[in-house]
């Protein structure tokens, strides 16, 4: 509805020059309404046809086939190709503002950033996150039970979920700690992997100590991160007034970390193409190459892997808990 409104000509398009402040780094940055908006349009209305297929669950051979692939290419679309770094940068920085008030931070100053633009980001990031479910529910709804018996016996079992979590949860560690020692190395003082000029600028601003702290959050999160194969991460610890023993409930790991997938990989992704397609960055003024500042952009190269070692690690951790009792056993063998 909002497209066909946009087609006729209303105000909020969030794409495009004139309507997106950020468009250099859309994908969708050099769209214009009267040709986008038909198009969005058309996608909604297939979308409508194709949520309610699925609503019906009725669905065999190449109709559930069709009905699952749009759905899975819709969540991948809205969920990380659309979406930008500004989701993440603004995720990323709210506790920073928050803790940093008494130091003369503004949170206030985070809502300068909440354009349309950033609305329908959040919108499209939502959007395909009810994709994938409406995705997965439907296929497993309308899978044969021998089928999900003898798919549940082999690589999702949580014995065998145990082991290649393990290899991907260390991976999911070894991005952010990674990304983290080069801006500690930065508010130190040691101008590792970026130009002289561009250390000077960036410490000129303060621009280091705020890369500090946001690779304290980094660090944070790599802890956290260990707990999808850890005892911890599963039963509170006992020293923990009130709820400690308790067990951990499944969705307060696996929700959060869901979203950091879908926030470092559509973030990553960017990185990727503004760095070999779309002209590079600027930080304080100064051009990035990868030549000149490859500390400055390649450990973010490395985010679409940080995220899908995370989503394989979160996957084994829901694989494993699945079921009363199945964390103990696999963690035990």
């Amino acid at each position: 509805m909002l497209a066909f409104y946009w087609w006729a000509g209303g105000a909020g398009f969030p794409y495009g020059e004139g309507n997106d402040p950020a468009a250099r780094i859309s994908i969708l940055g050099g769209v214009t309404q009267s040709t986008a908006a038909p198009f969005i349009a058309g996608l909604g209305l297939l979308g409508s046809l194709a949520g309610l297929g699925m609503a019906g669950g009725r669905g065999r051979g190449w109709r559930r086939a069709l009905l699952v692939s749009f759905g899975i290419c819709a969540a991948i679309t809205l969920a990380l190709l659309i979406p930008d770094y500004r989701v993440f940068v603004l995720v990323a920085y709210t506790p920073i503002a928050l803790l940093g008030a008494p130091l003369g931070l503004d949170p206030a100053a985070l809502l300068e950033v909440v354009d349309v633009a950033m609305v329908n980001q959040l919108a499209c990031i939502g959007g395909g996150l009810i994709w994938a479910a409406a995705s997965l529910s439907f296929w497993r709804r309308t899978s044969h039970a021998c089928v999900r018996t003898a798919h549940y016996a082999s690589w999702t079992a949580p014995a065998a979920a145990a082991r290649w979590g393990a290899w991907a949860t260390y991976v999911a560690i070894g991005v952010p700690i990674v990304y983290a020692l080069t801006r500690y190395v930065w508010a130190l003082g040691v101008p590792l992997g970026i130009s002289d000029e561009l250390y000077r600028q960036g410490h000129a601003v303060g621009l280091w100590y705020l890369g500090a702290a946001l690779a304290t959050l980094a660090v944070i999160g790599a802890m956290l991160t260990l707990g999808l194969i850890r005892r911890w991460g599963e039963v509170f610890p006992s020293r923990i007034p009130i709820i400690g023993g308790r067990r951990v409930p499944l969705a307060l790991a696996v929700v959060p970390a869901s979203l950091v997938v879908v926030l470092v990989t559509n973030a990553g992704l960017m990185y990727w193409r503004m760095t070999f397609f779309g002209g590079g960055f600027e930080i304080a003024g100064i051009q990035l190459t990868l030549e000149d500042s490859w500390a400055a952009l390649a450990p973010e190269l490395l985010w679409p892997v940080w995220g899908l070692a995370l989503g394989a690690a979160t996957a084994a951790y829901y694989f494993r808990r699945r079921r009363p009792g199945d964390a103990a056993i696999a963690l035990q063998r």
